[in-house]
């Protein structure tokens, strides 16, 4: 699939595109400002769309996604951005874009109390052609930063799913006081039901090995600390349920530890980008379960943060992601491999001395094929 380029498109095309089908973007291999910026441009200046719901954590001076949510209220939309003021680091610079975007007339919600704000999130609601309000929405793995989507990678997921839409919605409404929902319907949110839902489709995958079914678990994340996932993730390798964990930072579980953890490998990849996205893919027997999100695997995140994973439903997308996750796993391409005594190698070469497949490099370069075929 050539993914589409917002560029091209006013906003008619642009949502009727997503109408059609989710769209599923790779940053920096797609660029951030022709698809993410582009899609709030549009819907700021478009006179049918009535309202935008938005979450910031961290965004970069400057910023194009703040000036057209001001951009959208000055033109009389409902905007409500929720801003979360404790993100490390950034805490005086967004407490200046809330006061920024109050005084343009938008809603500003500071968070839910005890609890920071992680998830990636923004909905647009627009009244289309057909006179159906629909709500079109993104889910993503990274923060609406453009300066940090040009050196991190990152996925994110354009949807107008009656699906996605009700979840994002009633997530918006929890994080505004509204609701406390639990349970959604392609959404798992920390810390209500995040952890639940990992451990569950963690023993699934162990049910499905013990009936002779497909059985795999394949995991990228920033970092796998959390001791309630690790241990299950051991019992699924006990059942011989093949794990492979693509982490590029803190690790503490040990992989390849006979009676232990044999069916695990874990490699990092470290280069010109820096891995971000987070995502989950189960194989579910006959059905595979592809998740993508803000949530890493660490007690804070699952428990003490409001986190968001979307269930990605396109065949065809689902493929391209766990074709991600295999190049990454392949003992052809370069990594950094983790040792059974919790040290890494690093893997440049192969036994003839040939350079392994270097993989940014190597979607650099199909990215920029798709481009110039399309």
């Amino acid at each position: 699939m050539v993914p589409v380029e917002p560029r091209a498109l006013n906003s008619g095309d642009l949502f009727a595109a997503i109408r059609e089908r989710e769209i599923l973007v790779h940053h920096p291999y797609e660029d951030f400002a022709a698809t993410t910026e582009r899609y709030l441009a549009l819907a700021a200046s478009d006179p049918k769309v009535v309202a935008i719901k938005q979450t910031l954590y961290r965004t970069s001076g400057d910023s194009p996604i703040v000036e057209a949510l001001i951009e959208a209220a000055r033109a009389g939309k409902e905007v409500v951005v929720l801003v979360e003021v404790k993100a490390r680091f950034d805490e005086q610079n967004n407490i200046l874009w809330a006061r920024k975007l109050e005084d343009a007339g938008c809603h500003v919600v500071y968070g839910v109390v005890g609890l920071k704000t992680h998830c990636k999130l923004s909905m647009v609601i627009r009244q289309d052609d057909d006179g159906l309000l629909r709500r079109y929405c993104h889910v993503g793995t990274g923060n609406y930063n453009p300066a940090t989507a040009r050196i991190y990678e990152d996925l994110g997921l354009f949807s107008a799913s009656a699906e996605v839409g009700e979840d994002v919605s009633d997530l918006f409404n929890s994080l505004t006081g509204f609701s406390r929902k639990k349970h959604y319907r392609r959404l798992l949110v920390a810390p209500a039901a995040l952890r639940e839902g990992l451990l569950r489709q963690i023993e699934v995958e162990v049910e499905h090995r013990r009936r002779g079914e497909p059985a795999h678990i394949r995991i990228k994340v920033n970092s796998l600390v959390d001791r309630e996932i690790i241990d299950a993730l051991y019992r699924a390798s006990q059942e011989g349920v093949s794990v492979d964990l693509w982490v590029r930072g803190s690790c503490v579980l040990r992989a390849g530890v006979p009676g232990l953890s044999e069916n695990i490998r874990v490699r990092s990849i470290l280069g010109r980008f820096l891995e971000h996205s987070r995502v989950f893919v189960f194989a579910n027997g006959w059905r595979p379960q592809v998740w993508i999100g803000s949530a890493d695997l660490m007690p804070r995140n699952l428990d003490r943060r409001v986190e968001a994973l979307v269930r990605v439903s396109d065949p065809e997308q689902c493929r391209r992601l766990v074709g991600l996750m295999e190049l990454a796993m392949s003992d052809g391409t370069s990594s950094w491999r983790l040792r059974p005594d919790g040290t890494w190698d690093r893997a440049t070469h192969d036994e003839e001395g040939q350079p392994l497949l270097d993989l940014q490099e190597t979607l650099r370069g199909e990215r920029h094929l798709r481009v110039v075929e399309a």
